[in-house]
């Protein structure tokens, strides 16, 4: 039997009952993360331009987009995916030479459940599908060491929640993944070198292409039956040999994922909760600021250090920003936080900001590297006036080690949908999310469509 069925039975024989109540309270928990951080991106200038382009391109309007109005599902699909996705702040998974994040199929599992007429269960069910097949196929078959993005397992993840969301048989689940996962294989200079809109849009051009090759499926187009393993597929040409046993999976791998405590890029997640510590319980002064160290794993050290994927003293926009650790330590110290406003272009732009993060030097420790995924171990030293101030991380707060509770999560999403909601539509938004599981996933649709997107 071809891999890819397998793995359909799977996704058609998922089930909510599957899961344990841990994992279940997880999944709603990544669903308020995410949702605050779609509601908080809705006035992100690439997210403008892609309304603009659903308003002029939006097909039949079958889907709730966030902040209201509606579109073709593959396009809400790729509208509310973006929103997720574009202020960089939800979940991580990170496996052995991948890092994802699984929460950017929301979009793809609500487009297809509303037009499913779908229960808040069965869009957590799908999610937890997706969840699963993403992060395993990230801990089997990691793509980035061979030049591509993470997204490329998302093909198969987006399409695999799709397809349960819509109720598609075994033979439709195998063609929407296998279909998805042949004509889609993203290039990791998505995130290299000098850095684009197309960061913050490539999952959700995964999202919208899944989508799209669940619902061909759904009316009969057939794909390659050994998109993984046969001459030429998945792991003949990109991931190499792997083996999953699909038979055996649970939907358990919510459980360690993690969510950011800070609006940045995941692997820099310890190093600005160990900063921000250090600077309030020393009371350090970022006018005396000389120097910053930082000594971190080798996936920190390549991505957002200045390691394989490029210089990251270089910033110009927002998408290079909150790829540079050494911008995302220094705006830390001089506004005492990371949200959505430390990236402004007034902000990045600067000279203060400028100034220090050319004082920040990131290396790679061997020992570090050795210990992640399982910890996120770095130092940090701040010299100033003509101090040493030195601190060493293992985790932070989010990481699976100290898994962040509802109560903050809710008030991230707080935070960061406050510009566009009233408190009532907060609560009601929060609850609903609480009580998925027991709702028709309309009802928080409806919360989402009075959600009040900035004016053009």
């Amino acid at each position: 039997m071809p891999v890819v069925n397998g793995l359909a039975r799977f996704v058609k024989e998922a089930s909510y009952d599957d899961l344990s109540e841990g994992a279940k309270e997880q999944l709603k928990v990544r669903v308020l993360d995410a949702l605050g951080c779609a509601i908080g991106a809705l006035d992100g200038a690439p997210i403008r331009k892609l309304r603009a382009h659903l308003d002029d391109f939006g097909g039949a309007k079958q889907a709730t987009l966030v902040g209201g109005g509606q579109a073709a599902p593959d396009r809400a699909a790729l509208y509310n995916s973006a929103l997720v996705r574009y202020l960089d702040y939800n979940d991580s998974y990170l496996a052995e030479g991948e890092t994802c994040h699984p929460s950017d199929n929301l979009g793809s599992v609500m487009a297809a459940t509303e037009y499913a007429d779908g229960s808040g269960e069965e869009l957590l069910t799908a999610l937890a599908v997706a969840y699963q097949v993403q992060c395993r196929l990230s801990d089997e078959a990691p793509v980035r060491a061979k030049g591509f993005d993470h997204t490329v397992q998302g093909q198969y993840a987006a399409a695999a929640g799709a397809a349960k969301a819509l109720g598609l048989d075994p033979e439709q689940t195998a063609n929407a993944i296998a279909i998805s996962g042949t004509a889609h294989n993203a290039l990791r200079v998505t995130r290299t070198g000098e850095i684009s809109n197309w960061k913050g849009l490539a999952y959700p051009e995964t999202g919208f292409t899944a989508t799209h090759s669940a619902f061909l499926a759904k009316r009969g187009i057939t794909g390659p039956p050994e998109v993984f393993e046969g001459n030429k597929g998945f792991m003949h040409s990109i991931a190499g040999e792997f083996e999953i046993d699909w038979s055996a999976e649970d939907l358990e791998r919510v459980t360690d994922t993690i969510i950011k405590k800070y609006n940045a890029e995941i692997h820099s997640q310890a190093t600005l909760e160990g900063a921000l510590e250090l600077k309030r319980s020393r009371g350090i002064d970022p006018a005396a600021i000389d120097k910053i160290e930082v000594d971190t794993f080798d996936v920190a050290f390549d991505i957002i250090g200045g390691g394989e994927e490029g210089d990251k003293t270089v910033v110009r926009r927002k998408e290079e920003a909150d790829h540079s650790l050494h911008y995302m330590t220094a705006v830390a110290l001089l506004d005492d936080q990371v949200l959505p406003a430390q990236y402004e272009q007034s902000r990045i732009e600067a000279d203060d900001v400028q100034s220090l993060l050319r004082q920040v030097h990131v290396e790679e420790t061997p020992d570090y590297s050795d210990r992640f995924p399982g910890h996120m171990v770095c130092d940090i030293r701040i010299h100033a006036n003509g101090e040493v101030y030195e601190t060493h991380k293992e985790d932070y707060e989010g990481f699976h080690t100290r898994p962040m509770s509802w109560d903050t999560v809710s008030e991230k999403f707080a935070r960061l949908a406050e510009p566009y909601t009233d408190a009532a539509l907060r609560d009601d938004i929060i609850g609903a999310v609480q009580d998925l599981a027991t709702l028709p996933a309309g009802d928080l649709f409806r919360l989402l469509a009075k959600v009040e997107a900035p004016e053009e």
